[in-house]
């Protein structure tokens, strides 16, 4: 097939170098001139674990190219994937302005019959909004497809090419045909194909986020309420999981979630039900909990360091979490923005994210220590905190923390070292819904 994939971001650009590696001629278009130049010669824009293989090994088999002109490219095209941002509006809803400019370029230039797929995010109801528009404005049968994206950053590629399920929305036989071709690699195993109408997939998407979401609030709520009454919420955790009915994902404690999906996706469905005239108390509280919790490390830090002006803070982990370099409503930045505001110095390390989290705390930024390796941010620190569970974390160099660290406080944001047992070598430690433990606890 000939596919063109507007948007080059991580959604489109795994998606282009996935349906490329199928054999198909894929061209990923992006308005960002400098994304494509840098993609031209393999250089990738993101950090993704597998994605640089799989796109210079297409690039080098010429079945992905990269351009930033998408009328030139759309005479051919049997398919176009829309993967364009859907950024959260002021009032929580999804912004539709760039899939609506990109559908109306589509109707101008697409000369044949083509389907039109949807890979972005959108609000139940978009797909009958560009449908409408290409009834109206389009030359040519097109048909309009939704297909939403469910790949975990740091795991994109093989969520790509081996998915749980494939959410496809559809109108009319030709539509499904055509997603049962495309998608046929991916049935060699098994059926993983799930179609549905086009609002049922475009609300399934935001509901799935919303249950995840969901657990992992719940799981922060059931720490704090650990915390005060003496229970480990990592027995707790066990207990439930183990319980086939619950599971166990989705269920560990921290300091938040971040990331471009979950926050941006829950305001929107609240969004979408206020309009409708319904409150989703649940999804609602889920949000109010994700907000309070982004304070705890910080709050922890307070209570074991007393005064935290003047006090060096060692910060380990920067992304939303690990094997990525996203750092969109990272707990990370909220704990910098809070300790600098207090007067603290923060030394931060991060594999693959410390350009991202320059960038995104813009002025703040000049206020902290960024450095190349973990135990350099450690060096005369009153604490350290661990933000973000990437690997290279998880099993410290205790002894060599003790000589560095100024005062031995460590505040787990992740409970990764809770069974290392730190206190028992001198350490405060803390972790979420954990009782305090060593010198330092109460």
């Amino acid at each position: 097939m000939r596919i063109v994939v507007v948007g080059a971001g991580y959604v489109g650009l795994v998606a282009g170098a996935g349906f490329a590696d199928f054999g198909n001629r894929v061209t990923c278009v992006d308005s960002d001139t400098d994304r494509i130049r840098r993609l031209k010669v393999g250089e990738l824009p993101i950090y993704e674990p597998g994605l640089e293989e799989l796109v210079r090994r297409n690039m080098a088999e010429q079945r992905l190219v990269f351009t930033t002109e998408l009328p030139q490219v759309l005479g051919d095209a049997d398919m176009v994937f829309v993967a364009v941002g859907t950024p959260q509006g002021e009032d929580g809803s999804a912004d539709l302005s760039h899939v609506m400019a990109v559908a109306a370029v589509l109707a101008e230039h697409l000369r044949r019959d083509a389907f039109v797929v949807l890979k972005s995010t959108v609000p139940v109801g978009t797909n009958d909004r560009v449908q409408a528009l290409f009834d109206r404005e389009g030359s040519g049968r097109v048909s309009v497809i939704s297909n939403p994206e469910f790949l975990k950053e740091g795991d994109a590629v093989h969520d790509f090419l081996r998915p749980d399920r494939v959410l496809l929305g559809v109108r009319d036989e030709p539509s499904r045909a055509a997603m049962k071709k495309l998608y046929a690699p991916l049935q060699l195993t098994g059926e993983r194909l799930l179609f549905m109408d086009p609002r049922s997939a475009e609300l399934t998407k935001y509901v799935a986020n919303a249950m995840l979401a969901t657990r992992i609030s719940f799981m922060n709520d059931i720490a704090s309420l650990c915390e005060v009454v003496g229970a480990d919420v990592g027995m707790v955790r066990r207990g439930i999981g183990s319980d086939q009915r619950i599971g166990s994902r989705f269920l560990f404690p921290g300091g938040g979630y971040g990331g471009s999906c979950f926050p941006k996706d829950i305001a929107a469905l609240c969004s979408l039900a206020r309009s409708h005239g319904r409150a989703l108390a649940i999804v609602e509280a889920t949000e109010a909990i994700n907000r309070r919790q982004k304070d705890v490390v910080f709050e922890k830090l307070q209570r074991h360091l007393g005064a935290v002006e003047g006090a060096r803070v060692a910060v380990w982990g920067l992304a939303f979490k690990p094997r990525t370099d996203d750092v969109r409503e990272a707990p990370a930045l909220r704990l910098i923005a809070q300790l600098v505001a207090a007067g603290a110095e923060v030394r931060a390390h991060d594999p693959a994210a410390r350009s991202a989290a320059r960038a995104a705390l813009g002025p703040l930024a000049t206020k902290v220590i960024f450095v190349d390796h973990p135990y350099d941010a450690t060096v005369g620190a009153d604490a350290l905190c661990l933000v973000t569970e990437w690997q290279e974390y998880r099993t410290p160099d205790f002894e060599l923390l003790t000589s560095q660290l100024r005062r031995r406080i460590l505040v787990d944001g992740r409970n990764v070292w809770a069974a290392l047992e730190p206190h028992l070598q001198g350490f405060t430690y803390e972790g979420i819904g954990l009782a305090p433990r060593g010198p330092g606890g109460t």
